[in-house]
């Protein structure tokens, strides 16, 4: 992020424009935070922005020229093509009104049609002029995306493009490296969680022995609902990746076989440090539908409806190490243990004060300001919590020891 932000500062700067970093800051974190906007377009967005607001027009596009998908070979570049829809997937945010594959006679790339650029949608085996389109790249693999400045032209000769095989090939989760492949895998729910968005049926965490990953069943694909603690064999998931983390996706085309064996999930664990800074809302007493294992919102699952809810107990927290913070999930065993409350106490607890949240604020008031150094599978923002122990505060005595140190070198 800072490196950006330096970008922009510097270009904003040879223009005479001075903004405060931490305004470019502002900007560009909400753009790629927010929006999940990539990288590239939220630079361009931001500078332009400025550029305007100080009375600057930012320079003319350069013109795009024709080119074949294998003669992408850097971001940047303004170009037209004809291709043809391979596939369509679902948006993985409501900034996108479109993503999937495109294809020529050179090869396939993954495409992205932004909500904002107003354009029409693209079909399905359809072939199609796309005219002042930009291209992208993240981590070596190239995009394009098409946004207001983009054309959309509907062929009557079909574009002869390479086929993409859908051939899925069994994979454990540790295996899975690159978005884009068709996959078998024989997992193990280990969570559920509240979906984000109404396209998405179920999300949650999966595994295998090598490891845990993320999954999302779409709404749209029309499939049985997983259970948490059972283990599946999952046919023809897409893997998909977002800042470097990976996920897989259930689809129309893809299918859930339960299995009688236990599979064992291993453990990929991150770890990190710091202070215990906020227990968020959701945390403490709740209840969870019986069936696909969603916390209620007064008395109803998104799924199941009204539902006669079970009792859970859970913390969602943020730690502060003075760098940075990370949100993390503790389950119910470890949040009894940390606090000194059980389940039937909690209950109790809530009974007698008829309401839930004085749960929250018991947790808040024991945790709040402590040391802790946590483990566990980080998923999407999350580090789900499997070990977790307390260290001793940073005092002013070990501040002023460290500065004497430091001193005598």
């Amino acid at each position: 992020m800072k490196e950006i932000i330096d970008q922009i500062s510097a270009r904003l700067r040879e223009q005479n424009i001075l903004v405060p970093d931490e305004e470019i800051e502002v900007r560009l974190k909400k753009l790629i935070d927010d929006f999940r906007v990539p990288e590239g377009e939220a630079r361009r967005s931001v500078l332009n922005y400025f550029q305007k607001e100080h009375g600057i027009m930012p320079q003319a596009r350069a013109s795009s020229e024709k080119v074949k998908l294998s003669e992408i070979k850097e971001s940047g570049r303004w170009v037209d093509l004809e291709v043809k829809v391979l596939d369509l997937w679902e948006p993985a945010t409501e900034a996108i009104s479109q993503t999937g594959l495109v294809g020529d006679g050179s090869g396939a790339m993954k495409f992205v049609k932004w909500k904002k650029s107003d354009l029409p949608d693209l079909v399905l085996g359809q072939s199609y002029s796309l005219k002042k389109v930009i291209t992208d790249e993240f981590q070596g693999r190239f995009s394009i995306k098409l946004n207001r400045t983009s054309q959309i032209e509907p062929l009557e000769n079909e574009v002869e493009a390479r086929s993409v095989s859908k051939a899925a090939q069994e994979m454990k989760v540790i295996e899975i490296s690159e978005p884009g492949l068709w996959v078998d895998l024989k997992v193990k729910v280990a969570q559920l969680w509240e979906p984000n968005s109404d396209s998405i049926s179920q999300s949650g965490l999966i595994g295998d022995e090598t490891g845990s990953i993320k999954f999302v069943k779409w709404t749209k694909a029309d499939l049985p609902n997983l259970e948490e603690g059972k283990s599946y064999l999952l046919r023809n998931l897409v893997t998909d990746e977002f800042q470097g983390r990976f996920s897989v996706k259930l689809n129309r085309t893809s299918q859930i076989e339960p299995l009688d064996v236990d599979i064992e999930i291993g453990s990929q664990a991150a770890e990190f440090s710091g202070a215990l800074v906020d227990v968020q809302k959701g945390s403490g007493l709740i209840k969870r539908c019986p069936v696909c294992k969603r916390s209620l919102a007064k008395g109803v699952c998104t799924e199941h409806g009204k539902v006669d809810g079970t009792y859970d107990l859970r913390i969602k927290a943020v730690l502060d190490d003075g760098r940075r913070v990370q949100d993390v999930l503790i389950n119910r065993e470890t949040t009894e243990r940390l606090v000194g409350l059980t389940l039937d106490e909690a209950r109790m607890m809530a009974m007698e004060a008829l309401d839930h949240e004085v749960v929250r604020s018991l947790i808040e008031s024991k945790l709040v300001g402590r040391y802790f150094a946590i483990a566990g599978p980080r998923v999407d923002r999350y580090l789900l919590v499997e070990t977790i122990n307390e260290l001793m505060p940073v005092t002013e005595s070990n501040v002023d020891e460290l500065m004497s140190r430091v001193e005598a070198i």
